[in-house]
């Protein structure tokens, strides 16, 4: 499903990826670990096509992401949630109308939208939490209310940047064993994290990036 082909990116004149091969399969859960500055966010950057490599490819659904044009960008990411540290909730809009929202750009009608959402917010535990505004919520709340939004619309592949790196522990094992029932679906998972305790815990195959690659099962 997804496959970097020696991929490399160099910013202000150092790689911070340099030939890097891997491939994801469908289904699968997959951790991307390593510590700052080794290229977990760039990888990711580069499935949500805010980012080209410099040389290599990058091939979603065997299309090379290094070369689609802007126009289908929009198109690809309707294939692919993303969840960042920061959940970046709306913070005047209710829990449903943040998440309703990423159906309503695209055109979902409004009945479908209401299924959607109060089935999303029970796979995610907050169906207790569909009429109120963010700032009533903890920060785990929050994220999880961000992990319904991005899969709201039943992507292929979930991918998340450090999605439990503002949380206390209890509430980012919650997190991850969300990660993990939404995996039980279907969905493809991709997480990049530093979060060594959880990646251990969680028992998934990860590709770490450190002084050089390697892929393994924990």
């Amino acid at each position: 499903m997804i496959q970097f082909n020696n991929v490399t990116k160099i910013y202000g004149g150092v790689p911070v990826i340099r030939d890097f091969t891997a491939h994801i399969d469908k289904g699968e859960f997959v951790f991307i670990s390593g510590p700052s500055g080794s290229g977990k966010s760039t990888l990711l950057k580069f499935l949500f096509c805010s980012e080209r490599p410099d040389s290599g490819q990058v091939l979603f659904q065997e299309e090379d992401l290094s070369l689609v044009r802007r126009s289908r960008i929009p198109f690809i990411r309707r294939t692919i949630g993303f969840v960042f540290q920061d959940p970046m909730l709306l913070p005047s809009k209710s829990v449903f109308e943040n998440i309703a929202l990423a159906l309503r750009v695209v055109g979902f009608p409004g009945k479908e939208i209401g299924y959607r959402v109060t089935e999303t917010l029970r796979l995610v535990g907050m169906s207790d939490k569909i009429d109120v505004v963010p700032s009533t919520l903890s920060g785990g709340e929050q994220q999880k209310v961000a992990i319904a939004r991005a899969i709201v619309n039943d992507p292929l592949v979930l991918a998340a940047d450090e999605p439990a790196g503002n949380l206390d522990r209890d509430s980012a094992w919650e997190v991850f064993r969300i990660f993990e029932k939404i995996n039980q679906t279907g969905t493809t998972i991709v997480i990049a994290t530093h979060n060594d305790e959880m990646v251990q815990r969680m028992h998934k195959r990860v590709i770490a990036l450190k002084e050089t690659v390697r892929d393994e099962i924990i």
